[in-house]
């Protein structure tokens, strides 16, 4: 039997309980029946601009988010419509946005509000329209969306610099949404604070799952959420929102809250601690996955229907029916799961009585503040630096971001090295925000094996013990 698809949910939860709470913003609130309204507006707009694209093979179109109820009800009306959102973040620099226009053809992009500056000559290259010019575009009729409909283009890095974008089809959604609503106990009138960009699909997600369980959605800052007084038992969050979490709650302990939905990347220290005392009822739920994957493992043990191999010096691989179809290329779909339905993204661990520890990424890649830093990409932008003769880029510990990238600069014969403003301007030109380097150090020679591999985790040990100058 197939599973009620996202939009289905939402429409039940929508035609039981109209005048209940249904999302919270800068803005204020909405009602279930008020936001079903503006989705069926959405709806029908996407399926007038997409279907009037579809002739060059487009029903797509294009969501720079914010975090409000608008962005929600254009995701909803287009999945409504069986149209695909190419979900954008305000990361990307102009020439990775180039990429993803030119792959994902969308018909329109929705985006309100002040444009990251990488977004400048967007209106020149594609259409671009608020959230409200959607709701009121030429409308067509809609058409009930299938399980194996186009639901999301999602971007993730790649190591050329180029992001890779992922597709996921409806049905593996309505899965992840089936795993989430018996791991997560979720029930109408809850409040769930969502406080992330919705252009983080970790975000997206929990508030699109809180809406299908009849939740009241709280999209505003962590610290307005538990201002108000009112019980908030449930929160989607990241570890670099721990302290952010901890300075909200302030010295009063929250009983009322019960599961903190994180992603499976280690919470700092002190933010434990502080919020242990803060949060006596409260369980972090820590699971593992990623945007091909969807859920994988919860505290370490897989989600029910999901198997796991190690395979190539622990590399994790994962079967389950919530995988992505694959990245969208300019020749299509390619790079998905294999031909018994087994896909892996690089992660390495170890499985010991049914438990997965992972240790990191078989590659270079590092994970900072839950997004992905390819050491390639930092690295051939920086050795455009005028003096430099080799770069390398590495992550170093952070008790925030869980690690952040740093470079490593060679300098060539007699060169002086560049002052610490112009590298700074240089990676602001040619990096998405959290690609940049946090720190810059220089070296006389990068650590390398006898066949000239770089020695990317003893490079990184020699910086914490000190054995480098940083740029001043």
């Amino acid at each position: 039997m197939t599973s009620p698809l996202l939009v289905e949910r939402f429409a039940a939860r929508a035609a039981a309980t109209p005048g209940a709470v249904a999302l919270r913003d800068a803005a204020g609130s909405v009602t279930y029946g008020e936001l079903a309204a503006r989705v069926e507006a959405c709806a029908r707009g996407a399926a007038g601009v997409a279907g009037a694209a579809a002739v060059a093979g487009s029903r797509r179109i294009a969501l720079l988010p914010r975090s409000d109820t608008s962005s929600l009800a254009v995701v909803l009306g287009a999945m409504r419509a069986g149209v695909s959102v190419v979900l954008l973040h305000r990361h990307l620099t102009a020439p990775q946005l180039d990429h993803a226009l030119e792959v994902a053809a969308p018909a329109v992009v929705i985006a309100s509000g002040r444009l990251p500056v990488a977004f400048g000559e967007l209106g020149a290259r594609v259409p671009v329209l608020a959230p409200e010019e959607l709701a009121s575009a030429a409308a067509s009729p809609t058409r009930r969306a299938a399980p194996a409909d186009e639901l999301l283009v999602g971007l993730t890095s790649g190591t050329s610099g180029e992001p890779k974008l992922f597709v996921r089809d409806q049905a593996s959604w309505a899965a992840t949404l089936d795993r989430s609503d018996s791991a997560f106990d979720v029930r109408p009138g809850e409040r769930v604070a969502v406080p992330g960009p919705l252009d983080h699909t970790h975000f997206l997600y929990g508030a699109l799952h809180a809406l299908t369980r009849g939740a009241a959605v709280d999209l505003r800052p962590l610290a307005q959420v538990f201002a108000d007084g009112e019980p908030v038992p449930h929160a989607y969050l990241v570890p670099t929102l721990a302290h952010d979490l901890a300075d909200a709650l302030g010295a009063a302990p929250r009983a009322e809250v019960r599961t903190i939905a994180s992603s499976a990347a280690p919470w700092p220290a002190s933010a434990r601690e502080r919020l242990a005392r803060l949060l006596p009822a409260a369980t972090i739920a820590h699971f593992y996955g990623a945007s091909e994957l969807s859920f994988v493992t919860l505290d370490g043990r897989p989600f029910p229907g999901v198997e796991i191999e190690l395979r190539d010096g622990g590399e994790v691989h994962v079967r389950s029916d919530m995988l992505f179809s694959g990245y969208l290329t300019a020749a299509g779909l390619r790079g998905g799961p294999d031909a018994d339905g087994w896909f892996s993204v690089g992660d390495v661990g170890s499985l010991t009585d049914g438990v997965l520890t992972l240790a990191g990424r078989g590659s270079d890649t590092i994970v900072s503040g839950g997004l992905n830093v390819e050491p390639a990409e930092v690295e051939s932008a920086l050795a455009a630096l005028p003096g430099v003769a080799e770069v390398a880029c590495v992550g170093l510990p952070d008790e925030r971001m869980g690690a952040v990238p740093v470079a490593v600069l060679v300098l060539s014969p007699g060169a002086a090295a560049p002052p610490r403003a112009a590298l700074r301007a240089h990676a602001r030109a040619t990096l998405p925000q959290p690609s940049r380097p946090r720190r810059a150090y220089v070296v006389d020679a990068l650590p390398r094996s006898p066949r000239g591999k770089l020695l990317r985790d003893e490079l990184a040990r020699r910086l914490l013990d000190g054995a480098a100058r940083e740029l001043a």
